[in-house]
C-alpha cells in the first residue's frame, strides 16, 4: 500500500481537507498532520521561535497548534515517517486559487515545497472559488473530487518528477470543467490594500486587503486555463534560478553593459 501524507493551510477541519481525503482514501494508507488554525498565505514559513504541541483528531489524523502548512510535513516526516517516508505528500483541497504569483504567499503550496525538499512527490490542490465570500460559493465537490483522483493515481504510478525538486499544481475550475491543460504560471495584478482602525484603547492596526481578481490572460497560463473552464496543471520547480540572464550579470558586474 501506498502512503499519503495529507495536508492544508485552511485548518484540520476545513471542506477542502476533508474533501481531498474522500477523494484518494482508496489509494493507500492515508495520513493528515493539519494546522489547528487558518494559516493562508504564510508560504514556505516554519516556526523556529517556540514550540508547536500535536494533538490527535482520529486514527493517523493529528493537527498542529499554531503551526504552517510547512511546520506540519517537516514534523510529520521526522516523527510519524521516521524510518519510512511517504510515497506522496498532498496538499489542499484549498478554498480557493492559487494561480500565477500567488505560489509565492500560498500555504498550499509551501507545504509540497517543504516534501520535495525532502525528496517526497508532492501536489497542491486548489478549488476555485467565484468569489471571496466562500459561504456563498456553491462547488460541485463531487466533480473535483474525480479530477483530485485522477491526477493523484496518475502521479502514484508514474510520477514525472521522482527525486527531480518539482511539483504539480492544480487549480480546478468552480464551472463546468471542459478538460485538462497543462499550463505555465500566469500573471495576476495584484493591488495594495491595507485599511488603517482603532482598536477601542485608541490603538491604531491595519488590516490587509484582499488581492483583486483581475490578470493578464494568456492561453497557455494557469489563468487562462481557468477562465477558460479547465483544470489547470502547472509543473512547478524548487530551483528560481534565471539561467539565461547569468552571462547578463555577469556582464553587468564587470561593468561592460552600463549604459
Amino acid at each position: 500500500m501506498k502512503k499519503i501524507l495529507i495536508t492544508n493551510d485552511d485548518g484540520f477541519d476545513s471542506v477542502g481537507i476533508r474533501k481531498l481525503i474522500e477523494a484518494v482514501q482508496d489509494l493507500g494508507e492515508i495520513y493528515v498532520v493539519a494546522p489547528a488554525l487558518h494559516k493562508s498565505a504564510c508560504g514556505h514559513s516554519l516556526t523556529i521561535l517556540r514550540p508547536l504541541f500535536k494533538q490527535s483528531v482520529d486514527d493517523d489524523f493529528y493537527k498542529i497548534d499554531d503551526a504552517s502548512p510547512t511546520d506540519c510535513v517537516y514534523l510529520a516526516l521526522n516523527d510519524i515517517f521516521a524510518s519510512v517516508k511517504p510515497d506522496l505528500v498532498l496538499s489542499g483541497i484549498n478554498e480557493g486559487a492559487n494561480l500565477g504569483d500567488d505560489i509565492t504567499y500560498s500555504g498550499t503550496a509551501g507545504a509540497v515545497m517543504e516534501a520535495v525538499l525532502q525528496g517526497i512527490s508532492g501536489i497542491a490542490f486548489s478549488q476555485v472559488l467565484k468569489s471571496y465570500h466562500k459561504s456563498d460559493d456553491a462547488v460541485d465537490w463531487e466533480e473535483t473530487k474525480k479530477y483530485v483522483r485522477a491526477i493523484t493515481q496518475k502521479v502514484l504510478k508514474n510520477d514525472p518528477f521522482k527525486d527531480e525538486r518539482k511539483f504539480l499544481n492544480v487549480n480546478i475550475p468552480n464551472d463546468e470543467i471542459k478538460g485538462i491543460k497543462v499550463t505555465k504560471l500566469g500573471y495576476k495584478i495584484y493591488s495594495n490594500e491595507a485599511f488603517r482602525h482603532q482598536d477601542p484603547r485608541g490603538r491604531e492596526y491595519f488590516w490587509i486587503g484582499l488581492p483583486a481578481l483581475e490578470f493578464e490572460y494568456e492561453e497557455n497560463s494557469d489563468l487562462g486555463a481557468i477562465s477558460d473552464g479547465f483544470v489547470s496543471i502547472t509543473p512547478i520547480k524548487m530551483d528560481m534560478t534565471d539561467y539565461g540572464e547569468i552571462p547578463y550579470v555577469k556582464e553587468w558586474l564587470r561593468g561592460k553593459n552600463e549604459s
